[in-house]
């Protein structure tokens, strides 16, 4: 009887930045290219999924957006260096990062994890607009009359326009 000899396949994440331009047929075609490499390295592509075009902290090639894709996959850790380079030579790819996970991660447990925490991350971000809003309303609707911090404009006491005293005597 022959032991069939198992390869230990390692968990990993990405995530793309492809070209604003790039086209649905370019940006299929790059995913299925890359799922083919990782079923030649005996791996599988467990999840793909398109996080749409966002605007980039930092000019990249003089670009303002990107179609971000974040996809996770088992493989051998051979196929970091070829996807890598099949990624360099694709004119649509800006920016790419793979990331090795634990050993023993579960990559569905892993995924409803990760989409937990971005819906948590969304909630929150949309709590701070929302007290920011309610502060910014407050602090204007406090100051009706307009002016500096004594709520309006400039004060006489008194008189007939002088702020002296005697001074309409004259």
């Amino acid at each position: 009887m022959e032991l069939e000899k198992r390869t230990n396949l390692i968990p990993y994440e990405a995530v793309v930045m492809v070209h604003p331009d790039a086209t649905e047929e370019d940006q299929k075609n790059l995913f299925r290219r890359n799922k083919g490499i990782v079923e030649s390295f005996k791996g599988s592509v467990n999840h793909l999924d398109l996080w749409g075009k966002r605007t980039l902290a930092n000019p990249i090639e003089k670009h303002r957006k990107a179609y971000y894709f974040h996809t996770t996959f088992e493989a051998e850790p051979a196929v970091i260096a070829e996807l890598e380079r099949t990624m360099r030579i694709n004119d649509k790819v800006l920016r790419f990062m793979h990331a090795r996970l634990p050993e023993k991660t579960n990559l569905v447990k892993f995924m409803e994890n990760f989409k937990q925490s971005l819906a948590d991350s969304a909630a929150r971000e949309r709590e701070r607009e929302a007290k920011f809003q309610a502060r910014k309303a407050a602090s204007r609707g406090g100051r009706d009359g307009g002016g500096g911090r004594d709520g309006g404009g400039r004060r006489d006491f008194g008189g007939k326009g002088g702020d002296f005293e005697g001074e309409d005597e004259v």
